[in-house]
């Protein structure tokens, strides 16, 4: 496998890439103020992340990390408007920076258009140009303005969290890896699903925990997981153990625009010491992963240390 790569470099092939689709951009005779409108949307959405997902990706091919990066920015800029989101990496969303608006939903798709010209610029001579990777899926479980907590259920959220976030976020990078290198065998790409699923299933029920448990000055945004009526890892966690009677304030109060409902939430989560139980479920997760990481089998080409470094992102933090 080729050598694993920094921040510092990672971020540095960037601006090529930025050239890259300004200038397809430009054939299309936009006039300035629309590429210097795409180049800040680029640069808002794309960059500030810590680079995770594409990071798992190696040198080689960090212009394929990169894409991963921005397919995040048109999945982060699209949900941020579905969820009516305040802020995102400690800042407003792009919807409700300053003159931008729902003019967000046309970027939203600029940025997923902009991995399709990369791909065809740098990739289309790869033996593995035309490889379908898979669609990606997300689903509405619950809406906003309809409340009913029986179409909950852990079984539906832990298929939700695969297919939405465990893998794209986790399993995507270090397969578009092996296909660059050419060292995608069945093995390997088997023991990729099996070692990075479950770090993307703990990366999002972190990101459950602390949507109600983190402050929004250290995780970067403002939680509204209970006023969205989200069927999020602490709803399905507190309806396996209320009484009737907390099932009840539950009913009365989860997924309502309103701060008191929401407190009321909150009050009956601490009473379930909803977060003793996530600790405990972190405890024993960071272990499983560890032992499934330890026991990569490397004959083939996939390493231990991409399984270490992929798992990276469910460490605590503080911004996503």
């Amino acid at each position: 496998m080729a050598k694993q790569t920094t921040l510092e470099e990672f971020a540095s092939v960037f601006p090529k890439l930025e050239k890259v689709l300004l200038e397809h951009a430009e054939h299309y005779k936009l006039a300035k103020q629309a590429l210097d409108w795409y180049k800040q949307s680029l640069e808002v959405n794309a960059v500030g992340s810590k680079c995770n997902r594409g990071m798992s990706v190696p040198d080689s091919a960090a212009t394929m990390g990169w894409m991963t990066e921005l397919l995040q920015a048109f999945f982060l800029v699209s949900d941020d408007i579905m969820d009516s989101s305040i802020t995102r990496r400690g800042k407003p969303c792009w919807y409700r920076q300053e003159g931008v608006g729902m003019i967000a939903i046309n970027d939203a798709s600029m940025l997923e258009s902009a991995i399709y010209t990369l791909f065809k610029k740098f990739f289309r001579t790869h033996p593995r140009y035309q490889t379908e990777i898979g669609q990606l899926c997300d689903l509405l479980t619950a809406p906003k303005d309809v409340v009913n907590l029986d179409n909950f259920s852990m079984e539906k959220y832990r298929f939700i969290v695969i297919y939405k976030t465990a893998y794209y976020s986790f399993y995507l990078p270090v397969a578009l890896a092996l296909y660059v290198l050419d060292i995608a065998t069945p093995g390997d790409l088997k023991q990729a699903e099996d070692i990075l699923i479950p770090p993307g299933e703990y990366f999002q029920i972190q990101d459950d925990y602390l949507n109600n448990f983190g402050l929004p000055e250290h995780i970067g945004k403002i939680g509204t997981d209970i006023m969205d009526n989200k069927c999020s890892w602490l709803v399905n966690q507190a309806l396996a153990i209320v009484t009737p009677e907390q099932r009840r304030v539950l009913e009365e109060n989860y997924g309502h625009k309103n701060k008191d409902k929401e407190a009321a939430v909150k009050k009956l989560q601490n009473e379930l010491k909803l977060e003793q139980r996530y600790k405990d479920y972190e405890e024993k997760i960071v272990g499983d992963i560890r032992g499934l990481i330890a026991k990569i089998d490397e004959a083939q080409g996939l390493k231990k240390g991409v399984g270490a470094r992929s798992s990276t992102g469910v460490q605590p933090r503080v911004v996503s």
